[in-house]
């Protein structure tokens, strides 16, 4: 169910010029530009007429709606032409991060999983590139990873390390004549069945450092798993990664991550991205409920008319604030070139935590029909779980932000 209601004015329909008119109560939409909107405007256009009407049923079926892919792709999203000058033939300038931030929220409005599967690239695999890659190695790649010709994922989680994986990355690289043998697994790997490359971090055995290569998918020794059973996110496809002596060349090796500090930069940025996801999520949830409840009757009137039902909205409608203040803020503040630990982590442990109260009164407000995936609800309920948890549980940001607050490490060693 999808819904264009307003609270603007008690009107039933939100204006055509405005893309958040439900969920954007302070008008973060006002810091786009009218270029930026017209391009969200496309990729909602296309999210609503022509993925929304495949989700339910591919998620019922735990499979990804593979020929949304590169319509997805051909709509120019992670460095529009007509934002960057590129379609001018001028030199391109980056896209803006509060664009890029939009962006995501308008994938994780519709579906955590299409957000997180077009973010495995735009995200994860680029910030891989960007901060690991030496300038030879950029020029060379990051056009490619732009338009989508070298797809890859982030590959660092392990089956025994998670939160853990600063000290207990036990993927091992060992240095061999003008190349390196990698041994290891990797798991919880999503989009790593359509990906050219992965970017694989292991720990050098000669000096104890953690590295990073880019191991071509279908190179020999390695070998994909898909996750089964899962529960949430059940349309991304997510993999359990064995290496068993798989060569690669030095060439392919990120030459700027000679430590976990450098992965740890990687983090910082990506942490934004998934406050981004957290807060289109509850986005999604809010607005199916509100749609749901404007159409249901209940005791011979609207839903929507009852105090309880619209006291839950109202506490809904101030987490998606909150949180779309957060990450605003947060994207103001990296495009200065602030980049700290406590400032992103900070926006995925708040804006999780808020998605997950938001999912709840939505599925509660919908009733036995918010456990069906007809309704949104059920859909968005059980993929915040997996927003809750994936780049750092809630405990592990709240210890980092403890940390930077008291000066006093409470991780335990």
């Amino acid at each position: 169910m999808r819904t264009e209601t307003t609270l603007a004015a008690g009107q039933a329909t939100a204006s055509p010029e405005r893309l958040y008119g439900v969920c954007d109560y302070y008008d973060a939409e006002s810091l786009l530009t009218d270029g930026e909107r017209r391009v969200l405007g496309r990729l909602r256009s296309f999210l609503d007429e022509k993925a929304h009407p495949l989700l339910a049923d591919h998620w019922e079926r735990g499979e990804f709606p593979a020929e949304l892919g590169q319509p997805l792709i051909d709509l120019d999203l992670m460095e529009p032409a007509e934002l960057t000058g590129g379609a001018s033939g001028a030199q391109p300038v980056p896209a803006r991060g509060i664009y890029q931030g939009f962006r995501i929220f308008e994938l994780a409005r519709t579906d955590a999983s299409l957000a997180t599967w077009y973010t495995a690239q735009a995200g994860l695999f680029r910030t891989a590139i960007r901060v690991g890659a030496s300038e030879a190695q950029q020029r060379e790649w990051m056009p490619r990873v732009i338009d989508f010709s070298l797809k890859g994922v982030f590959s660092l989680t392990e089956p025994e390390s998670g939160s853990d994986i600063a000290g207990g990355l036990s993927a091992t690289a060992r240095r061999e004549g003008d190349g390196w043998i990698l041994d290891g697994e990797k798991r919880w790997i999503g989009g790593a069945s359509t990906a050219d490359v992965l970017a694989v971090f292991a720990r050098d055995v000669a000096d104890g450092q953690v590295k990073a290569f880019l191991v071509e998918r279908e190179a020999p020794g390695v070998t994909l798993e898909k996750i089964h059973g899962k529960t949430s996110l059940r349309m991304m496809q997510n993999a359990h990664i064995t290496l068993t002596g798989v060569r690669v060349p030095e060439v392919m090796r990120l030459h700027n991550v000679n430590s976990f500090r450098d992965v740890a930069a990687m983090l910082r940025a990506m942490r934004s991205d998934v406050a981004w996801i957290a807060t289109g999520l509850q986005a999604g949830a809010f607005e199916a409920a509100l749609g749901y409840v404007n159409e249901r009757k209940q005791f011979g009137r609207s839903l929507g008319s009852f105090q309880l039902v619209q006291e839950k909205l109202a506490r809904m409608l101030g987490n998606v604030t909150s949180s779309l203040s957060l990450v605003v803020r947060l994207t103001e503040q990296q495009a200065k070139g602030i980049y700290r630990d406590q400032d992103s982590a900070l926006a995925k442990m708040q804006t999780s935590l808020l998605m997950r109260e938001t999912v709840a009164l939505a599925r509660e407000v919908v009733g036995g029909n918010g456990i069906t995936l007809d309704t949104d609800v059920a859909r968005f309920h059980a993929d915040a779980e997996a927003v809750y948890s994936y780049e750092g549980t809630h405990e592990i940001n709240a210890l980092i932000i403890g940390r930077a607050l008291t000066g006093e490490s409470a991780f335990t060693r």
